[in-house]
């Protein structure tokens, strides 16, 4: 098993050190680790360090790619005579919000799809909802003014800021209806290969979690789960589980997966 790592922009035949300490784990469990400039993947190019071998089995673990050049890096791999254990249409069933909601809409919040050039505070206001939480097709707005707006005319304000900070909006808008929840009560769990993992070994797999492991078209995502005010468990978000955050898990959590 090869896990690649985003390099080190200034060093690119090393790993970033915003992911050293889960390579090390990695690699203290007996697996190969490698750098993957991700530069590189945008200009047509994989570079990774060491080179990928023939018959290696390749995991990615890093920063989000845009769909193209996860694409990019399946093939390149395949040409090399590996394989990525996650594929390109997994990445994206998991990846983008569209793709996954359909299949559990009954286990998550009432979301609505838009294309930002539309007259999106008419939209919002034919909904009828309190409030309203906006996100493009992969993440939300994290600063500023935040994600969630209280009126409909508030959305413009929030669009212009995601593409001030985020330079754009991928794929389009998500309009999510705000639920109750419990502050704090987030977890995320691991769906690897149709099991669901926590971070802690004996802790109780959530029903819902365990029903997505079987939906979701995918051999390894995350799943972020939240409870309400009304004691329901509800999933926040899906996530390819290559670039998903250890939100909650240790780098030996994670690698319990696999060893």
């Amino acid at each position: 098993m090869l896990i690649l790592f985003p390099s080190d922009y200034f060093s690119p035949k090393t790993i970033d050190s915003a992911f050293s300490n889960e390579a090390n784990t990695f690699k203290a469990c007996g697996a190969e680790i490698a750098s993957v400039l991700i530069e590189g993947l945008e200009r047509g190019e994989l570079k990774t360090t060491p080179a990928v071998h023939t018959g290696d089995a390749v995991l990615y673990r890093g920063w989000m790619l845009p769909l193209a050049h996860y694409e990019f890096l399946v093939q390149s791999v395949e040409k090399m005579g590996a394989r990525m254990l996650v594929s390109t249409s997994e990445y994206a069933a998991a990846h983008y919000l569209p793709n996954w909601y359909p299949l559990i809409s009954h286990l998550t919040p009432e979301t609505r799809f838009y294309n930002p050039n539309e007259n999106l505070v008419d939209a919002l206001e034919k909904l009828g909802w309190d409030r309203f939480f906006i996100k493009d097709h992969v993440k939300s707005l994290k600063t500023s003014t935040g994600s969630i707006v209280e009126t409909p005319q508030d959305i413009t304000t929030v669009v212009l800021e995601m593409q001030k900070f985020r330079g754009k909006i991928e794929g389009g808008l998500c309009v999510r209806r705000v639920e109750n929840w419990v502050k704090n009560s987030e977890q995320r769990y691991f769906i690897w290969q149709g099991n669901a993992y926590a971070a802690k070994e004996t802790a109780v797999i959530p029903d819902l979690v365990r029903e997505c492991a079987q939906i979701i078209p995918s051999s390894f995502f995350s799943i972020d789960v939240i409870e309400t005010v009304e004691g329901r468990q509800r999933v926040v978000e899906i996530g390819d589980g290559q670039v998903s955050d250890l939100v909650g898990w240790t780098p030996e959590e994670f690698t319990r997966i696999w060893f």
